[in-house]
């Protein structure tokens, strides 16, 4: 696990991410997770970005949901969510907020502009999640796009893959010129496509800010 002040992020494998703050217990995208995560039942709060397999795991999810669990995700998301004993699921679009837990939680476009797999009419998403003073943006699975000029993020994470999203050149430039954050975290590698050394050279070529590295637990 990776601290940051007072947020603990923890790196499940491609775009999954567990984040700790306080006594709340939050997953982003849960796919494949590993064994210790088998009936974990601990999340307070999941955000589902789309609706593709790889970020939308019933399987996954059935692992570490509770009755108290709030899930927040795309529109597109639901019916497959209805299914799940959770206290509450939350469709929302992209340009809009919700609170969850005390917790405000932004959402921004995440589409492709020159590929065909995440069309922007279909309401994608990204997410800021508000932790104190410190705003973290999950990307999603998203090319470099307009609307990233107007997030204010202390943390990204952001895919470098390649195929279905950004390449590692792709993505350094948009934390170059667009983000500017004060650090950011390579994702949406080492399962599907793309590797580590997606990462590494993603991290040569970032200059405004620290790039963190995970190893995927």
């Amino acid at each position: 696990m990776f601290e940051y002040n007072d947020i603990g992020i923890t790196w499940t494998g491609h775009a999954g991410f567990k984040i700790i703050y306080g006594n709340k217990k939050m997953y982003i995208d849960p796919y494949k997770l590993s064994k210790k995560y088998d009936g974990i039942s601990d999340a307070d709060i999941v955000l589902v970005t789309h609706n593709h397999f790889d970020h939308l795991s019933i399987e996954d999810l059935n692992n570490i949901i509770n009755e108290r669990t709030v899930i927040v995700s795309a529109q597109e998301c639901l019916p497959q969510l209805k299914s799940l004993k959770i206290k509450e699921s939350i469709g929302i679009d992209p340009h809009n907020s919700v609170k969850v837990d005390d917790l405000k939680i932004e959402t921004v476009p995440a589409y492709n502009v020159n590929k065909d797999f995440h069309p922007k009419n279909e309401k994608k998403l990204g997410f800021i999640v508000e932790f104190g003073a410190d705003r973290l943006y999950h990307i999603g699975d998203s090319d470099i796009i307009p609307e990233m000029k107007e997030v204010n993020a202390t943390i990204v994470l952001i895919p470098v893959s390649g195929t279905y999203v950004m390449t590692a050149e792709e993505a350094s430039k948009a934390i170059n010129e667009l983000i500017k954050p004060k650090i950011v975290v390579p994702m949406h590698y080492g399962t599907i496509v793309g590797n580590k050394e997606d990462a590494i050279r993603f991290s040569k070529l970032v200059t405004v800010c620290k790039t963190k590295i995970l190893e995927s637990e």
